[in-house]
């Protein structure tokens, strides 16, 4: 089964912890090059289903695929992520320069240059050698953002990715979100604002109680 279409497809998925059904039968699909929202209040299961896709969490039933590749054979696919789900632990002794360096070290896909530009990109170039306790919550915000795009991912998974943004940081994101879609890319997001929703989204899906259902 190989469908290439999609950037993400999520196939009657189901995962309980104990006897508590957070997914039921949960179908989804993201096309390539488009935006994709999940609305749905605070435990509807949006955060579990992301974290099902980037397997955090591994699904009880039902199956995950990423460009056409089934995520549990081949969880490699993985890589083309740039995931944001919870906040990362940043080393907050360190500058936020020095925390994207180290992480883009290790990986080995970019150097100084990028992680300079990219800095540049969600608007830290003054604060990039600040150490990151410094920061403000919509500083780190912007961090946490830079580190999920830095390295070019083809699909980004986001979660409530304007959280602790002020008005100029949350038009500045969806700049950033729209253009990366502009280059062919993917974006699933998981997000309770409604403008977020009308700006960015091509799709919506609305979750309630661990049930999905596709808006349009």
């Amino acid at each position: 089964y190989m469908n290439m279409d999609y950037a993400i497809e999520v196939i009657d998925v189901s995962k309980s912890f104990k006897d508590h059904t957070v997914l039921k039968n949960i179908n989804l699909t993201v096309n390539k090059g488009e935006i994709c929202g999940i609305i749905g209040r605070n435990g509807s299961g949006k955060t579990v289903l992301l974290k099902c896709i980037c397997k955090i969490f591994l699904e009880d039933s039902g199956e995950i695929y990423i460009l056409g590749e089934n995520t549990t054979k081949n969880p490699s696919i993985i890589k083309n992520l740039g995931v944001l789900i919870e906040t990362p632990a940043f080393l907050e002794n360190f500058s936020g320069y020095w925390n994207l360096k180290f992480l883009a070290d290790l990986s080995h896909k970019i150097g100084k240059k990028e992680v300079q530009a990219i800095l540049r990109v969600v608007g830290l170039e003054e604060a990039q050698n600040k150490k990151v306790k410094n920061y403000s919550l919509g500083m780190k915000q912007r961090l946490a953002i830079a580190q999920t795009i830095m390295e070019n991912q083809t699909i980004l998974i986001l979660d409530e990715p304007m959280n602790g943004l002020d008005k100029k940081g949350v038009s500045q994101m969806r700049e950033i979100f729209l253009e990366y879609k502009k280059k062919g890319n993917s974006i699933l997001m998981a997000t309770h604002n409604p403008q977020d929703v009308e700006i960015l989204c091509d799709h919506v899906y609305e979750m309630d109680d661990g049930v999905i259902e596709r808006l349009y």
